[in-house]
C-alpha cells in the first residue's frame, strides 16, 4: 500500500512537471516555402509529440516570408526555398548566422494535367512555345519567386526563354502554380517535384537536367531574438526521424 501511495505521488509530481514545462515553452512560429507545406507540418507535429511544444507554420512564397520578418513578423524560423532569400535577411542581420545551414535540395519538373496527352522531351530548344499553343505557362513570378527564378535559369540555359517570357501566368508561389495546372488553368507549368507529388491533379512531363539551372538548396535558420526552443526545431530538422519524413515526401536531404 506504501509503494503504490509512493507510485501514485510520483506520477503526480511528473505530471504537474510536465504541464508546468508545456506552459513555459511559447509556441513557435515557422516561416516556410510554400513547396514545404505538407512536409513541414507533419514533421512540427512530430516535434511537438517529443517536445510538448505547440509550433505553428505559415507558409508563401520566400521573398513574400523574407519581406514580413524585414518588417518585423515575429517568425521564430525561416525555411526558404533558395539562398538569395535568406541573404537578404543576413544581410540585414536579421537571423542568428550560427543556426543557418542548408537542408534540402529539390529538383525542377514541366507539369501538365493529369489528363493532358502532351508529350515534351527537355532539351536545348525544345518546342516549349509550340506546345503551350495559344495559352500560357503556369510558374512563379521569376522575379521575386524563386521557382520561378529556377524556371527563367532552366528556360535560359536552354534557350527558349524569350520565346516564353511574355507567356507566363505568375504565380504569387509554387503552390498556386500548381493549382493553376491542376484545375486545367494552364497547359503547363513549371514547378518542385516534390509539389507534383502531392496534387493528383497534374503529372510530370519531363525533369529539367539540374545542369540547366542554379542548384535548388533550401537554407534554414533562426531569427534574431527567436524565442526558446528554436534552435532546437531547427537541429530537430536534421533528426533522422525529420529527414526520412523530408525524403518520403522526395526532398533531397543534404548533408
Amino acid at each position: 500500500m506504501y509503494i503504490t501511495i509512493r507510485l501514485l505521488c510520483a506520477a503526480l509530481l511528473w505530471l504537474a512537471t510536465t504541464a508546468r514545462a508545456q506552459d513555459t515553452l511559447p509556441e513557435l512560429l515557422v516561416f516556410g516555402a510554400a513547396s514545404l507545406t505538407n512536409v513541414l507540418d507533419e514533421i512540427s507535429a512530430s516535434y511537438t509529440r517529443e517536445t510538448s511544444q505547440a509550433v505553428k507554420c505559415s507558409y508563401a512564397a520566400s521573398s513574400a516570408l523574407a519581406r514580413q520578418i524585414e518588417a518585423g513578423a515575429r517568425a521564430d524560423v525561416f525555411l526558404s526555398a533558395d539562398t538569395e532569400w535568406m541573404d537578404y535577411l543576413q544581410t540585414r542581420q536579421l537571423i542568428d548566422l550560427a543556426t543557418r545551414n542548408d537542408l534540402l535540395g529539390n529538383r525542377l519538373v514541366l507539369i501538365a494535367p493529369v489528363g493532358s496527352d502532351v508529350k515534351l522531351a527537355i532539351a536545348p530548344h525544345f518546342p516549349l512555345a509550340k506546345a503551350l499553343g495559344n495559352r500560357k505557362l503556369a510558374t512563379g513570378d521569376p522575379e521575386y519567386v524563386p521557382v520561378g527564378r529556377y524556371a527563367r535559369s532552366a528556360l535560359t540555359s536552354l534557350g527558349v526563354w524569350n520565346e516564353v517570357a511574355d507567356r507566363l501566368v505568375r504565380a504569387d508561389n509554387v503552390r498556386t502554380a500548381l493549382a493553376f495546372v491542376s484545375r486545367g488553368e494552364a497547359p503547363l507549368g513549371i514547378v518542385y517535384a516534390t509539389d507534383a507529388a502531392v496534387d493528383k491533379g497534374v503529372r510530370i512531363v519531363d525533369t529539367f537536367p539540374e545542369s540547366s539551372h542554379m542548384k535548388i538548396v533550401y537554407p534554414v535558420a533562426t531569427t534574431k531574438g527567436a524565442r526558446d526552443g528554436a534552435a532546437r526545431f531547427v537541429e530537430y530538422l536534421r533528426k533522422p526521424e525529420a529527414q526520412a519524413l523530408f525524403q518520403k515526401y522526395g526532398f533531397i536531404t543534404l548533408p
